[in-house]
């Protein structure tokens, strides 16, 4: 339990010296507008996946995931003088599927109430199938007298 937790620390401050590195130390002309969304550090340590998200097409994504690759050990090494722990962590660079997953969520709960909203506009004048009392009644006259097999007297 002490290990994951030196983990989530370790993550948290990763994403906050990545982040503030890109911002002021790092300056490639293809790093677009970056964001760091999330840290996932090992148990043991020795590796950390950086999620980030960039504004913009598939081109500067493309363009961006270069300006990390090739930034890696600038921001490695950053790490290790601020965290100050024994083995820095390797880190790779993972572009973030959460906004795209987002917005797809988002089209399909806005095609369903479409769906929905039309589904009402249909029943709004509808009956329902049948007579309006489906139930059989003891005074109705088109029952027989008899119920029984009493006819062979």
């Amino acid at each position: 339990m002490v290990a994951h937790a030196r983990a989530r620390r370790l993550a948290e401050r990763v994403k906050e010296i990545v982040a503030s590195s890109l911002e002021f130390e790092v300056k490639d002309p293809r790093l677009g507008f970056v964001t760091i969304t999330d840290v996932r550090v090992t148990p043991d340590l020795r590796e950390a996946t950086v999620f980030y998200t960039v504004l913009g097409d598939e081109s500067e994504q493309a363009a961006t995931a270069a300006a990390l690759e090739s930034a890696k050990g600038v921001l490695r090494t950053e790490v290790g003088r601020q965290t100050g722990i024994k083995h820095t962590p390797s880190l790779a660079f993972v572009l973030d599927a959460l906004p795209d997953t987002a917005r797809h969520i988002d089209d399909l709960l806005r095609q369903a109430a479409e769906a929905d909203a039309q589904v009402h506009a249909r029943a709004n004048g509808a009956t329902y199938a049948g007579d309006a009392d489906p139930y059989r009644h003891d005074d109705s006259e088109d029952q027989p007298e008899s119920v029984g097999g009493d006819d062979n007297r």
